[in-house]
């Protein structure tokens, strides 16, 4: 697999990419965010791990502007994205790619145009900018013989590949992995970890990752953090968090999930 020309916007300067300050959000009476305070820097791999319910799916939404926090502020390359005006909020939020637990791919459309279709329609990219950058990332996820099949003639893991593909396509800074492998049948995890694992190596793009393959959150971050109730309550590199955590909390979960 080689990497493809121009894969992403440069990192800003000054480093610090995404910011989250005293950023709650609540659903009903259930506070799911309490006053969170975080930062990723540019061309960094920062993974949420935590039990199920613990709020990090919830920053991912955030950032792609699916749920709007009830107080605080988020900003991304220096643009603020909440509060904004809707305008502001659609600039930023080409800067932002995200791959879901599901695929979400069109499935009237073959795999070349899944890819290519918002890169034309939302950045003015022209049809063969964004093909032949569609078939380079095709040959970086290890589909470049399936430009012309549609979704529901691919494997799970093959459309999630082309999901990954779809997010690189619109040169985003920062690329979002919500469980992408959660819906997918356990041998076909491997070879989207695997893809996964190149783009980290290979591209500096910023990767804010949540999920429950520890091995996999161990092999491409630069920082773990731990979620609980709302809260960061341990954060660091990942040898640190794997291999001596020091809250009792991160022990435990760690304890059940390895």
């Amino acid at each position: 697999m080689k990497e493809p020309a121009s894969h992403a916007n440069p990192p800003v300067d000054g480093s610090e990419l995404i910011r989250f300050d005293h950023v709650t959000k609540r659903f009903g009476s259930n506070t799911v965010l309490d006053g969170l305070d975080f930062s990723v820097d540019a061309g960094k791999h920062v993974t949420l791990i935590g039990p199920s319910g613990s709020g990090k799916t919830t920053i991912l939404r955030l950032l792609m502007t699916l749920v709007k926090p009830d107080e605080g502020t988020i900003t991304v390359a220096g643009d603020q994205l909440f509060p904004a005006s809707e305008k502001q909020v659609r600039e930023v939020r080409k800067k932002i790619g995200m791959v879901f637990q599901q695929f979400n791919l069109f499935p009237n459309m073959k795999v070349l145009r899944n890819i290519t279709e918002a890169p034309v329609t939302v950045l003015g990219m022209s049809k063969d900018e964004a093909e032949q950058r569609a078939r380079e990332l095709l040959d970086l996820v290890g589909l470049a013989d399936r430009c012309d099949a549609y979704p529901t003639q691919l494997s799970g893991g093959q459309q999630q590949r082309v999901a990954i593909a779809r997010a690189l396509a619109m040169r985003p800074q920062v690329l979002l992995l919500d469980e992408v492998t959660s819906a997918l049948d356990p041998e076909l995890v491997a070879g989207v970890l695997d893809v996964l694992r190149d783009i980290a190596r290979t591209t500096d793009i910023t990767m804010l990752c949540v999920t429950h393959e520890m091995n996999f959150a161990r092999d491409i971050s630069d920082q773990v953090l731990m979620f609980d109730s709302g809260h960061v309550i341990e954060t660091g590199p990942p040898e640190k968090i794997f291999g001596d955590p020091e809250h009792e909390r991160t022990r435990e979960f760690l304890g059940a999930v390895l």
